[in-house]
């Protein structure tokens, strides 16, 4: 559906006319936070990697991922997260994916198929933003304005279809006087339905995309408040690549 707010915030991030000639994005990204040794993985670990997403389908590869000769691969369509070799040979599989959650809570340590599965959504609908929104079967309405550090920023109540793997099915997406998102609300159904607000900020333009290069992700108290002093999820881009018909990597 078309909205005023979600219109600024697709011309400010690149245009739609862009955004119709990718077929995928290469994101050089690290991920690190204290939430991954409460997950069962060494403390102050960070991981380092490609992304390569595609912007059609939801699909997305992580390479290296959790050790230097294994690569990742999440599909929605197929509910999977598969471990592969470097050379795309598959080591093990997870699926159906989202159901093997059911009874975790958030001190619950996953395994790399579950980081995987959790990863992969998450950068995937980060990566989409807002452009996800115009899908025909995601409805996104303004509601009403959220002010917050001595500003007013307005905001998109978006509800997503099952078919589409996110943390929750309402989310709400905060943005700046120029269309630019700096803060996203969500519920974490898969790690213990955690309340979250998760900022962004450090714009950078990749040939004309809009993209933050910083994300931070904290946890959101009942009031919508959030407490800004410790991220439990940090997230840096260094560099995104543009994909488009016709380059050979385009499917990953």
């Amino acid at each position: 559906m078309s909205d005023g707010l979600l219109d600024l915030a697709i011309a400010t991030t690149g245009g739609q006319e862009l955004w119709n000639t990718l077929r995928g994005l290469r994101i050089d990204i690290s991920i690190g936070g204290p939430i991954w040794a409460m997950k069962g993985w060494p403390p102050d670990r960070t991981f380092d990697q490609i992304l390569t997403l595609d912007t059609v389908r939801e699909h997305i590869v992580f390479s290296p991922f959790t050790r230097p000769d294994r690569r990742m691969v999440f599909d929605a369509a197929t509910d999977s997260v598969t471990m592969q070799t470097l050379d795309g040979e598959p080591v093990e599989t997870l699926t159906p994916a989202r159901a093997r959650f059911k009874g975790m809570l958030r001190n619950t340590p996953w395994d790399a198929l579950h980081l995987g599965y959790f990863l992969g959504y998450a950068c995937w609908n980060y990566f989409t933003t807002p452009f996800l929104f115009t899908n025909p079967d995601v409805r996104a309405h303004e509601i009403e304005p959220w002010r917050e550090a001595g500003q007013t920023w307005r905001r998109l109540q978006v509800r997503f279809p099952p078919r589409i793997a996110t943390h929750n099915p309402d989310q709400v997406f905060y943005f700046d006087t120029f269309g630019m998102q700096r803060r996203m609300d969500y519920i974490t159904e898969v790690n213990g339905s955690t309340l979250v607000g998760h900022y962004t900020s450090r714009y950078q333009t990749f040939d004309g995309l809009l993209v933050a290069t910083r994300r931070r992700v904290f946890r959101r108290n009942p009031d919508n408040s959030v407490n800004l002093n410790l991220p439990s999820i940090t997230l840096d881009i260094h560099d995104v690549e543009q994909v488009r018909s016709g380059d050979e990597q385009a499917q990953p």
